[in-house]
């Protein structure tokens, strides 16, 4: 299987431009990436999501809401809001070579409306092929119900910012 045919991909269409669209997947995570899900490394001491902007900054899962610290998920290596967003991803149980990487589309459909598009590929660092095969499946559900809470935060009508 080429490394292309291992990426995990979805898109969805939002009703917000891509600028808005990208605000949500960034600053506004903690709208629709849900607490108490299993889609966290330690849920107990999660207390959010957290990007620091632009190239280098951090994704990071907080576990200490006053220093914002806690496990480094990824890091940055692209930030043009409004277009494109790469970062790093990694597990907490993930040998130190376990690194994917997300990216993620905003493209304009109309006026009023963005369409959200998510790659995660890096799959080959996982060179277990059982292991492997697992993950994908698994992050392939995932994204869909992460993308499904995304949509839904994405019709909220929010303050403009």
């Amino acid at each position: 299987m080429s490394v292309k045919e291992m990426a995990v991909r979805q898109s969805i269409e939002v009703p917000t431009s891509p600028e808005d669209a990208f605000r949500l997947w960034t600053t506004g995570i903690n709208e629709w990436w849900k607490r108490g899900s299993h889609y966290w490394n330690d849920g107990k001491r999660a207390v959010g999501l957290r990007f620091e902007p632009g190239v280098g900054g951090r994704f990071i899962e907080v576990h200490d809401a006053t220093s914002g610290e806690g496990l480094e998920i990824g890091r940055i290596r692209v930030w043009e809001p409004g277009r494109r967003l790469v970062y790093s991803w990694r597990e907490a149980g993930w040998a130190a070579e376990e690194r994917t990487e997300v990216e993620v589309l905003f493209e304009p459909v109309s006026s009023a409306q963005a369409r959200v598009t998510v790659t995660h590929s890096g799959w080959e660092t996982v060179k277990d092929p059982e292991r492997n095969r697992r993950l994908r499946e698994g992050y392939g559900y995932g994204l869909g119900e992460l993308l499904g809470w995304y949509r839904d935060a994405s019709t909220q009508t929010r303050p403009a910012q």
